[in-house]
């Protein structure tokens, strides 16, 4: 199998606000950005969905370096706690509802069909992968941001 490094992360502003996702893809000295966002979101939220949007690319099953500043997604994935919450209808093990069941749910067969490896990094840090993933996300989410109070400013003068 090939061995393909994806970089995610994920930004909201308000949390849940406006927010957005970056991811980038390397296989050798092929490089790919990816971004989008969400107008009303969570910041966990766009992690799994920038994880989502990058396996969804590869067309055949690879060997995965998945490197994310979030401890939700690679501790969920690593240590198998959404396999236990699935496993008990999407319940943690503190009897509350898992959240994100929806997106959980098209990640786990994407995963399923690669070989994941996962790295947790440390955010804004030194990584200069994810700090572009990060600059991808903000930027997103910006675009949310501003139209919403471009779109304010709009109907608070027009009446």
């Amino acid at each position: 199998m090939k061995t393909v490094t994806i970089y995610t992360d994920g930004a909201c502003s308000g949390n849940p606000g406006p927010g957005g996702w970056g991811a980038i893809l390397r296989y050798g000295e092929h490089e790919k950005e990816l971004a989008g966002g969400a107008a009303e979101t969570t910041n966990n939220r766009m992690e799994l969905t920038a994880v989502i949007e990058a396996l969804q690319l590869l067309k055949q099953p690879c060997v995965v370096e998945l490197y994310s500043d979030s401890k939700y997604v690679i501790d969920a994935l690593s240590r198998g706690w959404v396999y236990g919450w699935q496993k008990k209808g999407w319940i943690k093990s503190d009897k509350k509802p898992a959240l994100n069941v929806d997106l959980w749910e098209r990640l786990l067969p994407l995963v399923a069909r690669h070989d994941l490896r996962y790295h947790w990094v440390k955010g804004h840090a030194e990584n200069a992968y994810n700090n572009r993933c990060d600059a991808l996300a903000v930027a997103e989410s910006r675009k949310f941001r501003d139209g919403a109070a471009d779109a304010a400013v709009l109907w608070e003068e027009n009446g």
